[in-house]
């Protein structure tokens, strides 16, 4: 077993399932920070590898606490289209005033955070359908969106101590139980880089990208340390 743990938020939702399932099968000794743990399955929750912790993100003490002997964190944290939130710094908030405070307290250095493709970056091409997803974020999702691109300016301005990355995604299908998961991790390869660039496209398996950002964790992306890179199924595979 990884002598270093992970820490995982967002750890009980599909994609975060499909993460946890993929530390724990490389055997990295995780912590499960969330508000629901009885969400996460029985087949998990048992592993002696996890543990998991019941926290809110507003509790910076409860958080510290947990982070503490982690080399690492994955987040999925984000606000969720079907539900908007209205509080525009709402994740802003917990980035800044939990979770790099806690990164810094302990030492921990490497964070891979969830973006999409609302956030632009220099070397992006354009695509046909970005302008629409942009319309459609602004009128029904304004606070949300707002959140996410002041979330990244954050990180830019105020976190260049930490080796972050922001990986940009669209539609990550796939689902989070065993033999979907085990699959999954198997099926295509993946593009990691520009939006919109040569071998881009607008989806990545859940268990595919499970599977990457363990390797970042591991050492194994280091390019990407401080960028933004879109991470999607390689077009083809």
């Amino acid at each position: 077993m990884s002598q270093s743990k992970v820490l995982v938020l967002g750890s009980t939702g599909p994609a975060g399932i499909c993460v946890l399932r993929e530390l724990l099968y490389r055997n990295h000794a995780v912590i499960a920070y969330a508000r629901t743990p009885s969400k996460i399955p029985t087949s998990l929750s048992s592993n002696p590898h996890l543990t998991i912790i019941k926290g809110e993100m507003n509790d910076p003490k409860a958080f510290s606490s947990a982070l503490k002997g982690c080399s690492a964190i994955i987040s999925y944290l984000g606000g969720d289209i079907k539900n908007p939130h209205s509080n525009p710094t709402m994740y802003t908030d917990m980035y800044r005033n939990t979770i790099i405070p806690a990164m810094r307290e302990h030492g921990v250095k490497k964070i891979l955070l969830m973006g999409t493709i609302a956030i632009s970056r220099p070397e992006d091409s354009s695509i046909l359908v970005r302008p629409l997803i942009m319309l459609y974020l602004r009128l029904k999702a304004n606070a949300m969106y707002r959140d996410l691109i002041t979330n990244t300016a954050m990180f830019e301005a105020e976190a260049g101590d930490l080796d972050w990355t922001i990986f940009r995604i669209a539609a990550i299908p796939g689902e989070s139980d065993e033999e979907s998961w085990s699959k999954g991790r198997q099926e295509g390869k993946l593009y990691v880089g520009p939006m919109g660039a040569k071998g881009w496209t607008m989806n990545t398996n859940r268990s595919l990208l499970a599977r990457w950002l363990v390797d970042a964790v591991e050492g194994r992306a280091e390019e990407w340390v401080r960028m933004m890179p879109a991470v999607t199924r390689l077009a083809g595979s």
